[in-house]
């Protein structure tokens, strides 16, 4: 019997899955992987007290942080090994202890080797606390090998 090739979703579930198995950072900082698709995820985690900096607002790194996972799962969401060539951040308002921060990821572009992927993060009210841009770039390998699925 022949083997159904799988499709984009299950490509990129798959993917996410294997990425997400291994990221202690993503653990350690409380996230959540809600949603992933071909060059989209949606990442949360509530604020937590440490995650507060001298102005008791959240630290503007956990907030790049949530926003690089859901970057990094959106572009390897198709079972190629990508990683970050550049990003930006602008944060346009505070988060608290107790908000719950969602990244949504969108790609952009990908032309060759490179990918422009779009995240806005949101407080659970749906105020936008910072947009990030980054760019990726493909490396050598997979994340799983398609002919075993």
């Amino acid at each position: 019997m022949e083997k159904q090739p799988i499709s984009a979703q299950q490509r990129a579930e798959r993917s996410a899955a294997v990425m997400w198995e291994n990221d202690n950072a993503g653990r350690w900082f409380g996230m959540v992987l809600e949603q992933v698709g071909p060059g989209t995820a949606r990442v949360s985690m509530r604020v937590q007290p440490h995650h507060t900096n001298g102005h008791d607002t959240c630290h503007g790194g956990v907030t790049f942080a949530l926003a690089d996972a859901a970057f990094a799962l959106a572009c390897n969401s198709y079972n190629r090994v990508a990683v970050a060539q550049h990003n930006s951040i602008t944060y346009l308002a505070p988060a608290y202890a107790g908000d719950v921060l969602t990244a949504r990821a969108i790609e952009r572009s990908t032309a060759g080797r490179s990918g422009l992927y779009d995240i806005r993060i949101t407080r659970d009210d749906g105020s936008i606390i910072a947009e990030f841009r980054g760019g990726s770039r493909l490396i050598r390998g997979q994340h799983f090998d398609e002919e075993e699925t």
